[in-house]
């Protein structure tokens, strides 16, 4: 299983918290270890804010990679975000699934599960869909990540804390990404919202 996690109520808690980004699990996602990384199913972050009156969630994937290849829209893949917003935090009360196909050469994107209580929303990539207050936007994006992985490598061989505020290993890398909005009323129901996400490989869980 690949596993982003944001859960803030975790933090001093005795939950213990499975997480993954970037390259996890190795043996299936990472080029260092695997012959055939499975790119398009590797989970990099998931990221969560408020914006006005909406929670923006942004799940980032396949990646990093140069900033001159092209996004990675693999149809055997199920993407899901889970969202928790009652007292269970790992119990989601809410998914939503997304998976990519091609209607001879345009690529779209299908994203379903919306807390509005429509069918799937269907439409292109690299377009925002909208829909009830909802917006949904599948795409290439810069990786929004910034972490000094020399300097964690280094620390990590010689003992000694040698991380920089000043070199970004994600810099100039991408990412492809899902965004969606969504207003706070249909998500928030008192309770701190969980969230996490999942990838599966048609035939198979990651």
């Amino acid at each position: 299983m690949s596993v982003a996690l944001v859960a803030a109520a975790f933090w001093g808690s005795d939950w213990k918290v499975r997480a993954a980004d970037h390259f996890d699990p190795p043996a299936r996602t990472d080029p260092m270890v695997a012959a055939t990384p499975d790119k398009a199913a590797d989970i990099a972050d998931i990221y969560s804010w408020v914006q006005g009156d909406s929670v923006v969630i942004a799940v980032t994937f396949a990646g990093p990679q140069p900033a001159n290849m092209p996004a990675t829209y693999d149809p055997d893949v199920l993407y899901t975000i889970n969202i928790s917003n009652a007292d269970a935090p790992t119990d989601a009360e809410i998914q939503i699934h997304w998976k990519f196909g091609k209607d001879g050469q345009n690529v779209g994107v299908e994203v379903d599960g919306l807390p509005d209580g429509g069918g799937p929303l269907i439409g292109p990539v690299e377009q925002t869909l909208s829909r009830n207050g909802i917006l949904v936007r599948a795409g290439l994006y810069d990786d929004p990540f910034f972490f000094d992985l020399q300097g964690f490598r280094d620390s990590k061989a010689t003992g000694n804390l040698t991380i920089t505020k000043d070199r970004n290993f994600f810099n100039g890398q991408n990412d492809t990404a899902m965004v969606i909005q969504i207003p706070t009323a249909m998500l928030y129901k008192g309770t701190v919202l969980n969230m996490w996400t999942t990838t599966a490989r048609f035939g198979g869980q990651l």
